[in-house]
């Protein structure tokens, strides 16, 4: 099966070695996302609420580019820095991804520390629907 990357500029630029998002047959895998201003590739401000939205709005950029969506959602894991935040992200999560009749498959946990310090962290695994060729935003790899 062969794999493509999946990049947008509508989400924060990969800062490693790694991409925004890869696209394996009909599944996307995204990397995890933080609150990361696309523009700025600095941390939004605000609390757990903002930040989440943030960072769904990141996921939903990069399922987009894949010729995707929330609404084919899978799997998420969301990592938080303090279990206390849950409602107020979950409240956000499910504005995102809970309205599309099936919410995906979730795990969440509270973690010691995530990249600058935010507050929520989240990837996702999602459907690709139908078969959609190399274009703009996907890169076949040969060697992965």
């Amino acid at each position: 099966m062969s794999r493509a990357v999946v990049a947008t500029l509508k989400a924060p630029a990969a800062i490693g070695p790694y991409s925004q998002g890869i696209r394996v047959g009909n599944l996307i895998f995204t990397a995890g996302q933080i609150a990361l201003d696309p523009a700025t590739q600095q941390v939004v401000p605000g609390g757990i609420t903002e930040q989440t939205a943030r960072v769904l709005e990141n996921l939903k950029a990069i399922l987009e580019q894949a010729h995707s969506g929330l609404a084919h959602v899978v799997k998420a894991t969301v990592y938080l820095k303090d279990f206390n935040d849950f409602a107020a992200m979950n409240a956000v999560y499910g504005a995102y991804l809970g309205s599309s009749g099936v919410p995906p498959a979730r795990t969440t946990v509270e973690v010691s520390r995530l990249p600058k310090d935010v507050l929520v962290e989240i990837d996702l695994i999602a459907e690709a629907p139908g078969q959609v060729e190399a274009q703009g935003g996907f890169v076949p790899f040969s060697s992965i």
